[in-house]
């Protein structure tokens, strides 16, 4: 593993293969290492895939990717211990193709989307771990893997090795990651019979459902829950920030349990056979955590640059369009002739800036902040609302404007008229 390559890309999930497949599909010479056994192997869970990101790098993908259903309906449910109060958005011009959102099993998807990556002429290289970068004073000239000879070298190093990027660790490209600024999210995969889900969720042939879920789920933990319905199977999971999780000493497993065993909830699991289990960390820390993602030599992509949005739920279409950007930016500056040197390289973070991806994670910027200051949005809020909800749904004889005043009563009592007020000012600023 000697020879010199255009690039080499560390890290076989949406980020990575976009990047190697486009670089690829421009006649570069692409070595991209993979640690798992195959790409998707660590990523069993089922997702949310994006149409615009991939329709930019494969326009085609429809035709033959693993897709599960496209997403036509969305809920957004704020649940309390034993009820939950939300919206749905249903449109039948999510029904007609070209589909905009899709639910994807990652081993399957990652899979396919590696082939695509070989077909397009790159060397990838699975079951090998990557445990230095190869330095020439600041400057990253390669890579050394665990296999015998393993050093191998670039132009440029493209790491989109995950959240918890060693390399860029051991590197100083950045710190250490702050609990604050990461979600452990444990996800299950349970099977049931495709015609149960249709009926179950109001969907037939290949649409599907999403459901967004926060309040009580997280025990007053900043997190969210949320259902993916594929064809055969949902997907259900929860993440909470892991400095939480550190001082609830509530096991991850045990909050899903909890989940699941929900009045709301359960029944969408009825009789379904539990079969998938796996647990992840996610980037949370939103545009102020974003660490620097260009230099001599390296580019970082995906969420080993901390590339979520928390606040919409979105990665695999961040992931994909930052490989693709960082792909093209070398692409440009290989055809100008110009070394890969962090001052060329920073058009990369300018196609970032110049792209939806910044522009987003800078509007929801202080969000991440409010939400750890502010936990009466997870414990206090989720059962004021929904029981303002019951007290005017429940028919007992009581007029309307004695049942509004109690209302009002119970929430001033809760969190006071100047708290109320403090509350929506601060969520309005942070998601202005």
């Amino acid at each position: 593993m000697s020879e010199h390559f255009d690039a080499i890309v560390v890290g076989a999930g949406p980020a990575g293969n976009s990047a190697a497949y486009t670089l690829a599909r421009a006649g570069l010479k692409v070595l991209q290492i993979e640690r798992g056994e195959y790409s998707g192997s660590k990523n069993v869970q089922g997702a949310i895939l994006y149409s615009d990101a991939l329709e930019r790098i494969i326009p085609d993908f429809r035709e033959d990717a693993p897709l599960e259903r496209h997403v036509i309906e969305q809920r957004m449910w704020v649940l309390d211990d034993e009820s939950y109060i939300g919206g749905t958005y249903r449109s039948a011009d999510f029904s007609k193709p070209p589909y905009n959102r899709y639910t994807i099993i990652r081993s399957q998807f990652d899979r396919w989307f590696s082939k695509k990556v070989r077909d397009a002429g790159a060397l990838v290289v699975c079951e090998t771990t990557v445990l230095d970068l190869h330095m020439d004073g600041h400057r990253v000239v390669g890579v050394r893997t665990d296999r015998e000879n393993g050093s191998v070298y670039a132009d440029i190093v493209i790491l989109a090795d995950g959240v918890n990027s060693l390399l860029a660790r051991k590197a100083g490209f950045h710190g250490e990651l702050k609990p604050k600024d990461v979600a452990l999210a444990v996800k299950e995969i349970h099977f049931l019979p495709e015609q149960t889900i249709e009926d179950r969720f109001n969907v037939k042939g290949t649409e599907g459902v999403v459901i967004e879920m926060a309040g009580k789920i997280t025990q007053g933990m900043v997190g969210t829950g949320f259902l993916y319905t594929n064809k055969e199977s949902v997907t259900i999971g929860v993440g909470c920030l892991l400095s939480d999780f550190k001082k609830s000493k509530i096991a991850p497993y045990v909050l899903l349990e909890r989940m699941k065993a929900h009045p709301a909830i359960r029944p969408l699991l009825e009789a379904g056979e539990m079969k998938e289990y796996t647990a992840h960390l996610i980037p949370e820390g939103g545009y102020n955590a974003i660490p620097a993602v260009y230099g001599d030599g390296w580019l970082m992509v995906g969420d080993a640059g901390m590339f979520v949005n928390a606040v919409h739920r979105e990665g695999s279409n961040l992931a994909m369009t930052t490989g693709r950007l960082a792909a093209e930016t070398i692409i440009d500056l290989k055809a100008r002739g110009k070394p890969m040197t962090a001052r060329n390289l920073a058009a990369y973070r300018k196609a970032l800036d110049e792209s939806f991806v910044m522009k987003d994670m800078k509007k929801y910027k202080n969000v991440p902040s409010v939400m750890d200051k502010n936990r009466q949005f997870f414990t206090d809020y989720p059962h004021l609302v929904s029981h303002a909800a019951h007290t005017l749904l429940t028919v007992d004889g009581m007029d309307k404007k004695t049942k509004e005043r109690a209302i009002r009563q119970e929430f001033t009592r809760t969190r006071s008229r100047f708290g109320l007020f403090a509350d929506a000012f601060k969520l309005w600023r942070a998601f202005e």
